[in-house]
């Protein structure tokens, strides 16, 4: 399993990168928010030789407006894994099924050489989720020991913890064979 962290404007842009392969960084939020320290917290993976990855908080409503200001917004490059965040929003709303997967869609379209991936909680995955479409890959939260979420889908990311951070693992015998898949 590699060890991987990920990271928002709550975050440190320095956060340590010791023993990590991978690192996902909050890039965007419905249509209107950007992360001020994402391109310094993506430059601290970079500096690493991490894989980086960029992910969006998906709110219901104009998912080609949200689609749209993510690819733009995202400081991504060739080789950037995209990830939807797909929640319980602030005021307690979800977007839909529908929504999510025209999302995931819609980014694919307008980056087809970057892989997106689905990041959700287990109780969404189990109980929300009805199409079990993740795109290119599902990036679960489950606060159980690393590498074992409890469902039965196939997962690429697993996060397993938020104390003191957002720490992960994911399925790939080397950062080699993730970077290998993440450039397509």
């Amino acid at each position: 399993m590699l060890r991987g962290i990920d990271v928002s404007a709550y975050q440190s842009s320095s956060y340590d990168t010791s023993g990590l392969s991978f690192a996902f960084v909050k890039a965007t939020e419905g249509r209107s928010y950007t992360s001020p320290h994402a391109a310094t917290q993506a430059k601290t993976a970079r500096d690493a030789g991490l894989v980086v990855g960029f992910y969006h908080f998906l709110w219901p409503g104009d998912l080609t407006a949200q689609a749209e200001y993510f690819v733009t917004k995202a400081p991504s490059r060739a080789g950037d894994i995209l990830a939807v965040d797909w929640e319980t929003t602030g005021d307690g709303t979800h977007a839909s099924n529908a929504e999510k997967d025209a999302f995931i869609r819609k980014v694919k379209s307008l980056r087809p050489a970057h892989r997106v991936i689905l990041y959700t909680n287990r109780d969404f995955w189990l109980n929300i989720d009805t199409t079990s479409y993740a795109g290119d890959g599902l990036w679960i939260a489950d606060y159980v020991t690393a590498g074992h979420p409890r469902i039965k889908a196939k997962w690429r990311f697993h996060q397993y913890t938020s104390d003191p951070h957002d720490k992960d693992v994911a399925d790939f015998p080397s950062k080699a064979a993730l970077q290998q898949w993440a450039d397509g």
